[in-house]
């Protein structure tokens, strides 16, 4: 079964530096401000190829996160992480590079949790 997609407005708060593990897996974390009348800081991940989504996108940038919610277990305790797969600029135009990176699906980076040490 495939997961649903989501979507967030809001300003890139904080970009993380790329982590790789022992196995050889790598994220990068990234935060972004809901536009909200009570925002919320919702920290993201990119993982495998998807850190490339990264590269264009600063501090500060007004965007459009597509993600995946995906949760699992880990030696007793529960973990959810917000998988992104797209990012588009504030005003809801795909970068044409990043267009070629993301494709058209949402469900890319599904198995990679299987991978990540959390």
């Amino acid at each position: 079964m495939l997961a649903s997609m989501y979507e967030l407005e809001g300003t890139v708060k904080l970009i993380e530096d790329t982590q790789t593990f022992g196995s050889g897996f790598q994220k990068r974390e990234f935060v972004v401000t809901s536009e909200e009348k009570f925002p919320q800081d919702v920290k993201f991940e990119c993982t495998k190829d998807k850190i490339e989504l990264l590269e264009k996108v600063r501090t500060g940038d007004r965007v459009k996160v597509s993600f995946n919610i995906r949760g699992n277990e880990y030696k007793g305790k529960y973990y959810v992480n917000l998988q992104a797969w797209r990012i588009e600029n504030g005003g809801g135009e795909v970068d044409s590079n990043l267009a070629q990176v993301t494709g058209e699906s949402g469900d890319g980076n599904l198995d990679d949790l299987e991978e990540s040490p959390f």
